[in-house]
């Protein structure tokens, strides 16, 4: 079953006439369209002028420069870590760390400092 005869089965005895209507359908003129726009035109509210506030600029207290000078909250947690390690370092010293402090005083420069003099006055800094 093609979908002309399920409609015309669905029509029953009006089909002729839908045909009809279908084959000459009526096109609004154009008079007719041009009142319809008009009519919508004025339905219309009128455009308005909105005003919009000038964005202020945010006042800095000097805590936050401070802190965009030290580069922002990431930085601020690294100097936190960096302290909370020098502090518990401090009240409790590793183990291992006064085995390096033990060597004699001319060699403990060089067991704790990774280059030697002479490397550094080879790369003239």
């Amino acid at each position: 079953m093609t979908m002309t005869d399920k409609r015309k089965a669905e029509e029953g005895g009006l089909a002729p006439w839908f045909e009809a209507g279908r084959a000459e359908a009526p096109a609004p003129s154009g008079d007719w369209l041009a009142r319809m726009e008009a009519m919508a035109l004025e339905e219309q509210p009128a455009p308005r002028a909105v005003e919009v506030p000038v964005p202020q600029p945010a006042r800095r207290g000097r805590l936050r420069e401070m802190l965009a000078a030290l580069g922002g909250w990431p930085a601020m947690a690294g100097l936190a870590a960096a302290c909370a390690t020098g502090i518990w370092f401090g009240a409790a010293a590793p183990s291992g760390l006064p085995d390096w402090l033990s060597v004699s005083e001319g060699d403990a420069i060089t067991a704790l400092e990774p280059a030697s003099g002479f490397d550094y006055a080879m790369l003239g800094l």
